[in-house]
């Protein structure tokens, strides 16, 4: 994406309402799909926070507006990566995959073979997404208290 600028959170970053909404804005899709809702519905800017206090967190910048984010968390063999988000109007145009592509870089720096994700059983749109990304399927989850399975992990493994 021409004129996006991705920029690490840090200290000094302090537009934690901004990010909450860029994270609401990119989720709502989901509303009244997922069971049970999702957990971004819980996020608030202190708990946003204190997730870039022990996860490393990136935004995209289309000048001055929040456009994307990710979250990646270093585990025993695989970067898990959380709340990748983009904004409605700035999807389709290959931002989630940069923002995927900084985490392989992450990763491989950290010498971790793998990225980890987990999506909604119900987004079969977002499985499709990271399957033509790379991803596979390799786990299917149940929240607290569903006897179903409401969520899958897609690893990709890393060459």
């Amino acid at each position: 994406m021409t004129g996006t600028t991705i920029i690490r959170i840090d200290q000094y970053f302090e537009r934690w309402d901004a990010l909450l909404g860029l994270i609401l804005d990119s989720f709502s899709y989901m509303n009244g799909i997922i069971d049970p809702p999702s957990s971004a519905l819980a996020l608030t800017p202190q708990l946003l926070k204190r997730k870039a206090q022990t996860e490393i967190g990136y935004v995209a910048l289309e000048g001055h507006a929040l456009i994307g984010c990710i979250f990646c968390r270093p585990e025993v063999d695989c970067l898990y990566i959380g709340k990748l988000s983009v904004l409605p109007a700035a999807q389709g145009k290959g931002l989630g995959k940069q923002l995927l592509g900084l985490a392989e870089k992450m990763a491989r720096k950290k010498s971790l073979p793998a990225l980890r994700l987990e999506t909604r059983i119900e987004l079969v749109g977002n499985h499709a997404v990271f399957t033509s990304w790379g991803f596979r399927k390799t786990a299917e989850n149940s929240h607290a208290g569903f006897e179903r399975t409401t969520s899958i992990e897609m690893s990709k493994r890393l060459e």
